[in-house]
């Protein structure tokens, strides 16, 4: 393989940010939104008030989704730039400091100390401030922190979740939208589960079974809620 050719591989550490923000995003909507749904028709059956509850649930788990999720990865953007503008400082006050640090992260790994030096030396020369980010902070590109990506991302799997129970509820009204919902919403929730873990590498049965758990929980104990609220008023 001559120098200049690159090998090419497929990783799955750049999903990460899009990936945990989207997942996170349409569990909550499918979880939030039906059990919102299961809880108000097992105190009521009205079904327009059901329907708006959805509606008002997707509207505002949405917002609520991006809004967290903005201020939440911002924060971690700005601490990622504060050390990054301190690590530049250093570098600039003190580069042979700042070298000698960088060497002994590469011995630590396993290098020889003449050799870690000789990287370190190289590594500064290119770019001191993105070899002391990698190795000294442990940022990366594909794990930068992109707070509208996240926020986006949230808010638009959210709503792509909960349409799914909501969808139910327009289309199934009477007695048979509790287990329509509740039936639903599982197999959705575990066919996510699985394809979230197929794309991040891990067991897909392992996945579905996780999320469908807890949905099924969630479901349930506002179910009993609505039920009980309900036959109360």
């Amino acid at each position: 393989m001559s120098p200049g050719h690159r090998h090419n591989e497929r990783h799955r550490s750049d999903r990460i940010g899009w990936l945990r923000a989207a997942v996170l995003g349409a569990n909550d909507g499918i979880v939030s939104t039906a059990s919102l749904l299961v809880g108000v028709a097992a105190a009521s059956t009205d079904h327009s008030a059901i329907l708006i509850t959805g509606v008002a649930g997707l509207v505002a788990g949405a917002m609520s989704m991006a809004a967290g999720e903005y201020v939440s990865v911002h924060s971690q953007a700005d601490v990622e730039k504060a050390d990054l503008k301190r690590e530049k400082m250093e570098l600039e006050s003190a580069p042979d400091a700042e070298l000698r640090e960088l060497a002994a992260i590469y011995v630590a790994r396993g290098l020889d100390p003449g050799l870690a030096h000789q990287v370190a030396q190289q590594l500064t020369q290119h770019d001191a401030l993105g070899a002391h980010a990698r190795d000294e902070l442990g940022l990366s590109e594909a794990l930068e922190a992109r707070p509208i990506q996240a926020a986006m991302a949230s808010a638009g799997s959210f709503a792509a979740g909960a349409a799914l129970p909501l969808g139910v509820a327009l289309l199934v009204p009477g007695d048979g939208l509790i287990p329509a919902i509740f039936g639903s919403s599982l197999l959705s929730l575990a066919s996510l589960g699985a394809l979230a873990a197929r794309a991040g590498g891990a067991d897909p049965w392992v996945g579905a079974g996780r999320v469908a758990f807890w949905g099924a929980l969630a479901m349930a104990l506002t179910a009993f809620v609505g039920r009980a609220f309900g036959a109360t008023v």
